[in-house]
């Protein structure tokens, strides 16, 4: 019988998205250690589409790593359908603060929920206009923290942050760096003040989308006349084609 989970939880959780080789794993590498040194106990659930090996990076530190492999599911609507689950694996481990990294591939989506902590972590080499295309899983994030700004000049940092500030003005900005460490104890604090994770009384911040085709669920033919659903044609008109 599936065990169910209590009303209340003392467990922090913490959601981190981004697009991949923004460098989430190392960025988070880093902010366990600060973690850990305050005797913080962390769980870590690792999800990806098709193939990861970052979970063997996790556990070297000694942290319960759990694995989650979306495959023909978007990571993001994964990571929602089985947050349930990835708390019961931290509450089993006895953890604190659980620490999802999900593979973010949708920038329709935003995996953030509305009493844990949505962190978007963001390359700064990808281009001054990678904000305004990422959608939600940034413009919804509490902390934004843009990754490999040491990579590029100090105008283009300047740009790429007030990029980041008109799609999310609330957000935190941290200037970090996988390699060196550099922001891993301001996200720390972020992290340790994270909100208490209620996972029965807990929501979306962000609608999935609602754009559900014939092939979102296998539709091979691309001639038009197969296709249902909610669909969008190339001048931007939206239409619905039922049975």
């Amino acid at each position: 019988m599936k065990k169910s989970l209590p009303d209340k939880r003392t467990m922090k959780v913490i959601v981190v998205a981004g697009t991949p080789g923004a460098g989430k794993t190392s960025v988070l590498l880093n902010t366990i250690k600060f973690l850990k040194e305050q005797q913080v106990t962390i769980a870590v659930a690792k999800i990806d589409c098709l193939y990861t090996e970052d979970h063997i990076r996790f556990k070297k530190t000694g942290i319960p790593t759990l694995v989650g492999l979306s495959r023909d599911m978007c990571p993001d609507h994964y990571t929602i359908y089985n947050m349930g689950e990835m708390v019961s694996f931290a509450s089993e481990h006895t953890a604190d603060m659980l620490i999802v990294e999900t593979a973010g591939l949708c920038h329709r989506c935003a995996p953030y929920t509305t009493n844990g902590l949505g962190v978007c972590v963001i390359d700064a080499t990808t281009g001054p206009n990678t904000p305004l295309k990422v959608g939600p899983f940034l413009s919804t994030a509490n902390v934004v923290a843009i990754t490999k700004g040491d990579m590029i000049s100090q105008a283009e940092r300047e740009i790429f942050r007030e990029r980041v500030m008109e799609m999310n003005p609330g957000c935190r900005i941290i200037e970090t760096n996988g390699l060196t460490g550099k922001g891993a104890s301001e996200l720390a604090g972020c992290f340790k003040d994270a909100p208490v994770f209620n996972y029965n009384e807990n929501r979306l911040r962000h609608n999935a989308p609602f754009s559900i085709c014939t092939l979102c669920v296998g539709e091979m033919h691309i001639e038009k006349k197969y296709h249902r659903g909610v669909l969008r044609h190339i001048n931007g008109v939206q239409e619905y084609k039922g049975e």
